[in-house]
């Protein structure tokens, strides 16, 4: 078994409106979802990712307005790694953050930079045979455009203590328990330890609530659950999430996992040119719309406005 790579990944967010204004402004992404979290419907869930919305491109915020910063630690998901095309997007990249008042670290082949509330990210030169997943927007060439995740960086005390999961789901060491490959037929991405801050982590803005693996369907999730149950993991049974069927389960270095499916797909309630611009709700709250629209911050799209 080979897992596909990543198929999103979730952070928290203070601000929607501000996150919107990053992502899909100043980043360029397309936010392909409006909804809701389905386990606290109070808050936003927020999608953004390439123009057709796949998988291996997806980045997701549960928004929790006014949440303090928060801080990276021991078994958290600390850093994103983006794929470019070359050293000139990188310049672009640089240049662009720097127009948006961002501080910015240009190092060889390696942007490093944290959005607003101190998510950090490193942009790469991408040099797998994935094909690119971009999103068009009228202020980034099509040369310059993301092209989807590379890989995450965690934090943990004891790396090796992770290996016989990793192994168990298809990921393979490159070199050492620290770096880590896992590659489908068709994706690919990095997951690598790094070695823990002394202070403890804060969950809150800014920070990861967990990296979500790519599996073609509940079958391969079936095989996961047993995969991870054998290697001292405790996953969860397979859970509906309208857009996926996924599990979760922490690996023993602490990083929240869950493995989501790609045959269902975000155009399951809307179609795809109209992605992200109005709200979506699962079944089981559509009867409390009214009510949540209340809770709820209401968002400017920039693709609404074009």
């Amino acid at each position: 078994m080979a897992l596909e790579g990543i198929h999103h990944i979730t952070a928290i967010t203070g601000d929607a409106q501000a996150n919107v204004d990053f992502y899909a402004g100043v980043m360029g992404l397309r936010m392909v979802k409006q909804t809701v979290n389905f386990d606290d419907p109070s808050a936003y869930h927020l999608y953004f990712a390439d123009e057709q919305a796949n998988p291996g491109a997806a980045l997701t915020f549960f928004e929790y307005p006014g949440a303090a910063p928060g801080l990276p630690g021991v078994g958290m998901v600390h850093t994103i790694i983006w794929r470019v095309d070359s050293a000139e997007a990188l310049d672009f990249w640089e240049a662009r953050l720097r127009a948006a008042e961002m501080s910015v670290l240009h190092e060889d082949d390696m942007l490093s930079f944290c959005d607003p509330e101190g998510l950090a990210y490193q942009l790469v030169i991408d040099d797998s045979d994935d094909a690119p997943l971009s999103a068009a927007s009228p202020e980034i060439p099509a040369e310059f455009a993301l092209r989807g995740f590379g890989g995450v960086r965690a934090y943990a005390q004891q790396p090796e203590a992770s290996a016989e999961l990793l192994r168990a789901l298809g990921f393979a060491a490159d070199g050492n328990e620290r770096s880590w490959l896992v590659s489908g037929d068709e994706r690919s991405a990095t997951l690598s330890y790094d070695e823990p801050p002394a202070d403890a982590p804060r969950p809150g803005a800014g920070t990861i609530h967990h990296v979500a693996w790519s599996a073609a369907g509940d079958a391969e999730l079936e095989s996961c659950i047993a995969q991870a149950n054998s290697a001292g993991a405790q996953s969860t049974q397979i859970i509906d999430r309208q857009y996926f069927h996924s599990i979760y389960f922490r690996e023993p270095s602490g990083v929240l996992f869950e493995v989501a499916t790609r045959d269902v797909g975000f155009t399951v309630d809307e179609p795809l040119d109209q992605l992200g611009l109005t709200l979506q709700l699962p079944e089981q709250h559509e009867q409390y719309r009214e009510q949540i629209k209340l809770t709820l911050t209401p968002l400017i799209n920039p693709r609404a406005r074009s």
